[in-house]
């Protein structure tokens, strides 16, 4: 294999901010491309400053093994993501980006689409993708929900009038509406505002407290009206069994569990414990966003609307229509320029 890399700095149509400030103009990201012959794979990871992984040290990391990363024979590339993982075990976003170039490099050696490769079925009814907004003044959440009517909408949510804000946004749609506090609230924040957040058509609430506050979910699981959807509280494998018993389900996000190989195996691990399963992004471009949407004939809900948000696309082979996915049903992510 063949190995090359670059940096990207995509701009959002808008600035893209969520519970406690946290605020970006550009989503700046790690691809990798890996061939072998006339095929070449493709794979992103996205740079997260909450999870302290840079592009830089991405760069780093793989600059320094760069002949290990090309002597594999692919194979297999479920045993390429262990020899991966064994390369870079601190740095799960650089292991995601790879393995995510191995399938899409494996399945075009195949000549069939990922979804294919793994024996589902692409139907006509699968989950709808959600359109996410962000916080900002009520004025310019509603401004950014009427600017993109939409089926369903994620609604970043860690304000002082949360309440306020979804009931300005209800007033213009009847659109489904997610909620995503991304730790933002208290216990009892929380369960004063879920009671009010259901009555107002909110379909579920996505980690509602702080990661490691399993008490405080406890409560919360045994009192809630709505479901309950971990995300920084899951992150890799080791973390789906223990939200039985305080969430409903577990948002799997690709770059944070280390790529497409262990999310197979994490969505697996979550039907089996009765967990629903959400598959959510972190504003990857058409090259990510492809990876999550062959999942969608395994997922009860969808959060991949990056290119929706970023006012550049870098690839093609991923569209929407009404929150609809449409895959290019090209060999591996499908992706092409």
């Amino acid at each position: 294999m063949v190995l090359q890399f670059t940096q990207t700095n995509l701009p959002f149509v808008d600035a893209f901010t969520i519970s406690n400030g946290r605020t970006k103009t550009h989503q700046t990201a790690l691809l990798v491309a890996l061939s072998v012959g006339p095929f070449i794979g493709y794979g992103e990871a996205p740079a997260i400053a909450y999870y302290n992984i840079t592009v830089d040290q991405m760069v780093e990391d793989l600059t320094k093994k760069q002949k290990l990363v090309e002597k594999f024979a692919l194979t297999d590339p479920e045993r390429y993501w262990h020899y991966l993982h064994h390369l870079f075990p601190q740095n799960p976003f650089l292991v995601s980006a790879l393995d995510m170039a191995g399938w899409d490099l494996f399945g075009q050696m195949k000549a069939k689409p990922l979804y294919q490769l793994w024996n589902t079925e692409w139907k006509e009814e699968l989950p709808k993708c959600d359109y996410t907004i962000g916080i900002d003044s009520i004025e310019k959440m509603v401004e950014k929900m009427k600017a993109k009517p939409w089926p369903i909408y994620k609604i970043k949510l860690g304000t002082p009038d949360d309440i306020g804000i979804i009931q300005a946004l209800r007033k213009y749609t009847d659109a489904i509406f997610r909620v995503d506090a991304n730790a933002g609230w208290t216990t009892e924040q929380a369960l004063k505002l879920i009671p009010e957040l259901a009555q107002l058509g909110v379909e579920f609430i996505e980690q509602p407290l702080a990661k490691d506050n399993w008490e405080g979910m406890k409560i919360l699981f045994n009192e809630s009206t709505l479901p309950l959807i971990a995300d920084e509280s899951c992150v890799s494998e080791q973390d789906v069994a223990k939200c039985v018993g305080f969430f409903h389900g577990i948002n799997i996000k690709l770059t944070k569990c280390s790529g497409i190989t262990p999310a197979r195996r994490m969505i697996q691990e979550a039907r089996s414990l009765n967990l629903k399963v959400m598959m959510g992004s972190m504003n990857e471009s058409v090259i990510g966003s492809a990876a999550i949407g062959h999942f969608l004939p395994q997922l009860d809900y969808v959060d991949m609307d990056g290119p929706l948000l970023l006012a550049e696309a870098n690839a093609k082979g991923v569209e929407y229509k009404k929150g609809k996915v449409i895959l290019s049903n090209k060999p591996g992510l499908g992706v092409f320029f």
